[in-house]
């Protein structure tokens, strides 16, 4: 059933075929029964087999007043003689199946209708909600080039071509200006592609020019190059794609060197840096008791906001930890407990007891002049309270520094701050429901872009997201994911999610993605885009979008 791009339509008008002039695909079926909240159920032509329709495919069903588009979400079979099920009959003799094939037994189809189209491509309003279903015995056809270029625009547009639908070769294009303006997520089991799939979407994001990427890299994978381990190959990171556009610090320079990667910062933060919320983010991971947490608070009220982690070391090291619990009239085992845990951070090359440099005031630096950051951590990757505390302590001073710079916008005293997306993988880590609350990223993801900031959040275990931050992420897009409640959250608050439950449940291992919300029209199954040389020469190096040529002339001559 593969369309091939040619088949636009355009043809139609020398072989008087009306199906083809409106922009339909091939016959399929005929609806026969359904509901607006189930969907509709299509019986097949007796030529249609059941094994050339998947789920995910688009179809197009062609009502009395009105032309639906809508997704496959089942497909079954089915028979109009109860006995079949239970009278074996002689499978061996080609006549009898032939005789009963489409006519006794014959296959059905789900169908979810979710928009109505224009009778005529390229007239009237464009694709709305369907708010009805087709009659009995409308016609159904699979989807058109046109068709999905009509609900999800095309390249020519300004979109972004992410891949392609479900045994079509067209593409399939997002509109990053829409993607941006709400957090989106990433999600899908160890192993399926969400990598690759971010680094599209990145790419996407720093070629469109509307906003600028913070990513914090946990794995080094998204700066100058990184690696396919299927195929045991290196492939390009951001960096070597956009050349000035994308600056590249690290926590971990003796690492980028062995590697022979250049970068433009190295950072380093100071105790100073660290506050008493940053604690309670890390009580799973340095398992820390509550009582520890509150003893941050207590420590920050005695030496200072800025200088009580370095205090706190040099009292423990100077053995006098029992005085100050009795001081501070805490239990001095959570104390000696908080001590051991924050100073395995004095280990780590990146932390020194004060920074001269503000390492989040040259990250936004960077992003105001429409630059993309990628933070790699090195060997500190693989350390997860590293990862955490670094991520949350710089987007906390980050954060800061946008809703001032925003306000003062508003007053009329400056510009507005360019939009900036963070990118966070582990996101459940931030986001639980005992710790977003209270942490800057689940403050983000409820703010919804009011100081112009959003989240890419990346993870294998979405229900181990706070539901109230999930309902928040705009945009999602989902690989292959077999965990009943990962499924149920990253549906959670989905019109029709239901049927699309068994759409997520049978996505192939690697490279297919359910994408749906803000961004889209409606869900619909990608076949990823290779990620490899072909999409490096579709990338222009150092070429800035009109978007952004116009916003730097502006930056220059002051508008």
């Amino acid at each position: 059933m593969t369309q091939s791009p040619e088949s636009n339509g355009h043809d139609a008008k020398e072989f008087g075929d009306h199906r083809i002039e409106t922009g339909q695909g091939q016959p399929i079926g005929m609806v026969i029964e359904g509901s607006v909240a189930n969907g509709v159920e299509v019986r097949l032509d007796s030529g249609v087999s059941v094994e050339q329709i998947k789920v995910g495919t688009f179809v197009t069903i062609q009502g009395t007043g009105n032309r639906f588009f809508g997704v496959v979400t089942d497909v079954g079979l089915r028979s109009t003689d109860p006995r079949l099920k239970y009278t074996p009959i002689p499978v061996d003799d080609p006549f009898v199946i032939d005789s009963l094939q489409g006519t006794v037994a014959f296959g059905t189809v789900s169908v979810l209708p979710q928009l109505t189209m224009p009778e005529v491509l390229g007239e009237g309003e464009g694709p709305a909600a369907a708010k009805s279903i087709p009659s009995h015995f409308s016609r159904t056809f699979t989807a058109s080039q046109r068709d999905v270029e009509t609900v999800f625009g095309s390249e020519s547009d300004g979109n972004f071509w992410i891949g392609s639908p479900l045994d079509m070769e067209t593409k399939l294009c997002l509109d990053l200006g829409e993607l941006v303006k709400r957090s989106m997520g990433v999600f899908g089991k160890s192993g399926t592609g969400k990598t690759f799939l971010t680094r599209l979407l990145l790419a996407g994001i720093i070629q469109n020019g509307e906003a600028s990427s913070l990513i914090f890299d946990m794995h080094s994978e998204y700066g100058w190059q990184g690696q396919d381990t299927d195929r045991g190959v290196a492939v390009k990171g951001l960096k070597q794609l956009f050349g000035a556009k994308v600056s590249t610090f690290t926590l971990d320079e003796e690492h980028s060197r062995r590697r022979g990667v250049s970068t433009d910062e190295t950072v380093q933060l100071g105790f100073n840096y660290i506050e008493p919320e940053d604690i309670e983010l890390l009580l799973e991971s340095l398992n820390l008791s509550d009582v520890a947490a509150s003893a941050a608070y207590n420590l920050s009220e005695k030496y200072g906001q800025e200088g009580w982690l370095k205090e706190f070391l040099a009292a423990g090291r100077g053995g006098s930890l029992l005085e100050l619990a009795e001081e501070l009239q805490v239990n001095a085992g959570a104390l000696r407990a908080l001590y051991n845990r924050m100073g395995r951070f004095t280990r780590h090359g990146f932390m020194v007891e004060h920074s001269r440099t503000d390492t989040a005031a040259r990250i936004i630096e960077h992003l105001e002049r429409g630059q993309h950051v990628v933070l790699e951590f090195g060997r500190y990757g693989d350390d997860e309270a590293a990862y955490i505390l670094v991520s949350n302590l710089l987007t906390r001073r980050i954060h800061r520094k946008y809703v001032e710079a925003k306000e003062s916008s508003m007053g009329g005293a400056g510009k507005e701050p360019r939009p900036l997306v963070i990118v966070i993988e582990e996101a459940h880590k931030f986001l639980s429901p005992s710790v977003a609350s209270q942490t800057i990223f689940g403050i983000i993801a409820r703010e919804l872009r009011k100081y112009n900031v959003t989240l890419m959040v990346i993870d294998q275990r979405p229900s181990g997201i706070d539901s109230e931050v999930l309902s928040q992420v705009g945009t999602r897009l989902s690989c292959l994911l077999d965990n009943e409640r990962d499924i149920d959250a990253v549906l959670s608050g989905t019109p029709g999610s239901r049927a699309l439950r068994s759409v997520l449940a049978r996505l192939e291992s690697k490279q297919q993605a359910l994408v749906f919300g803000h961004a889209l029209p409606l869900p619909v199954v990608v076949r990823i885009r290779e990620y490899g040389p072909k999409f490096y020469e579709t990338v222009g190096r150092g070429e800035d979008s009109e978007e952004e040529r116009k916003r730097k002339v502006e930056e220059l001559f002051g508008g």
